[in-house]
């Protein structure tokens, strides 16, 4: 077996930031004016590891402040790492800060070689991509015109057409997948899905989870600086759902849990559904599960439209999506939610009580509350994956007292798929015209 040759790697990878309580401690510090430490260190990364391999698709998911757009800064060499190493084999175009190296005197056409030449490109190689770069940015005579007078749309567009279609061997990507109209968002994400086919290495940052799950082979998850984990975009992403809550075990010295957390892949007794057989109802034996537990889904299946429990349902036919709560503790405003995923993770639909304004009452400690939702159901046939949840806010904090990710898997059985995840059941007519 041939072994991956690896494009990036780094080890041990921290980045500290010195931080003054006022600007004359670090004109002191700079003149050597004092002996004591003026500053306190904050850690941007801590001792962070990554390898990505040639070919690999790999993604970097966290909260803002996680230490994302720092390592890329640092792999691209914008910046120097306090500690560690980073070790690149290829040539690297990076969309971090689209056109950051622009001259806002120079016309389009100037700064396409300005930019060029200091990703390392030569007047040849640039010469050989200007109709591709001009046809992307697709800006007319404002090409001719100095960037100063671009809007904010024009400028995206050119710095994004220079750096993608300069064809690297290494794409990095900090959210800039996004820039544009939704016709110009949807030329990148054309180009984008062109670089994967073609077997360039990717290394892409962003907050649209469904981008994340769609293009990456394998995902990273960084918290304050943190490597928590890595490893498929399914399971990288339902971590990320529980660090957004405060509720992911961190990796500190005393492997402490968060507050009220439960441990991670806790199973769910799937007995206290009633004897159901879990491999005909797809019930998932090794779901997630975490919250406080100040309310607990005991019971949950999905009914068809003959009111039988399957996990199988026909395109087009109603289904009822149920689920059994208890209260340990009185809840204000409680939340009863469930989302449908493909098996990709990424979520194609659901709602909740609140969105559908369905119940907005409090709830006694002791009571069993039995919710249904039932709807139509146009998903394309295929393999999908069940979430329920309850939730709420208590002066204003979001709550999450029980969630299950992935809870049972539904078929949706088809005879007639459409395009994209829905069906819109058009009504078509085919006439003659005179």
């Amino acid at each position: 077996m041939e072994e991956k040759k690896i494009a990036i790697q780094a080890q041990g990878v921290e980045k500290a930031y010195k931080l003054y309580d006022k600007p004359s401690d670090r004109l002191k510090e700079a003149l050597g004016l004092s002996r004591k430490k003026r500053y306190k260190e904050h850690y941007a990364l801590k001792g962070v590891d990554l390898t990505v391999y040639q070919g690999e698709t790999v993604g970097i998911i966290g909260t803002n402040g996680s230490g994302k757009s720092t390592i890329l800064k640092i792999i691209t060499g914008v910046l120097n790492p306090t500690r560690g190493s980073v070790q690149v084999d290829g040539r690297i175009s990076a969309l971090l800060e689209l056109g950051a190296g622009f001259n806002m005197e120079y016309n389009g056409i100037e700064n396409i070689y300005l930019n060029g030449t200091m990703m390392g490109f030569s007047k040849k190689e640039i010469d050989a991509k200007m109709d591709d770069i001009l046809s992307f940015a697709d800006i007319g005579d404002y090409v001719n015109q100095p960037v100063k007078t671009y809007s904010s749309g024009m400028f995206v567009r050119l710095a994004f057409a220079v750096a993608i279609n300069i064809e690297p061997e290494i794409l990095i990507v900090d959210e800039a997948l996004s820039v544009g109209d939704v016709f110009f968002q949807a030329k990148c994400y054309h180009k984008f899905e062109e670089f994967k086919e073609m077997g360039k290495t990717i290394l892409f940052v962003s907050h649209d989870l469904s981008s994340i799950s769609k293009y990456c082979d394998r995902v990273i998850l960084l918290n304050q600086g943190i490597k928590l984990g890595e490893g498929s975009p399914k399971e990288m992403i339902d971590a990320y759902k529980q660090v957004l809550v405060g509720q992911y075990p961190l990796p500190d010295e005393n492997e402490e849990f968060m507050e009220d957390a439960l441990p991670v892949n806790t199973k769910v007794d799937t007995d206290t559904n009633h004897g159901i057989n879990a491999e005909a109802e797809g019930l998932n034996p090794d779901l997630l599960e975490y919250g406080t537990k100040a309310a607990c889904i005991e019971e949950y299946y999905v009914e068809d439209d003959a009111g039988r429990h399957s996990s199988s349902i026909i395109k087009g036919s109603e289904c009822t999506v149920h689920m059994t709560v208890r209260f340990t503790e009185t809840i204000q405003a409680p939340i009863f939610a469930f989302t449908i995923k493909n098996i990709k993770g990424v979520e194609i639909t659901g709602t909740n009580t609140m969105i559908e304004k369905a119940f907005l009452e409090p709830v006694e400690a002791g009571s069993v509350k039995h919710i249904a939702f039932r709807q139509k159901l146009e998903l394309q046939g295929g393999e999908y994956l069940l979430s329920l949840g309850v939730t709420g806010y208590e002066n204003e904090d979001f709550k999450v007292y029980h969630r299950l990710y992935d809870v049972m898997n539904i078929t949706v059985i088809s005879d007639k798929n459409t395009v994209g995840y829905y069906d819109m059941n058009s009504t078509v007519t085919v006439t003659d015209r005179a």
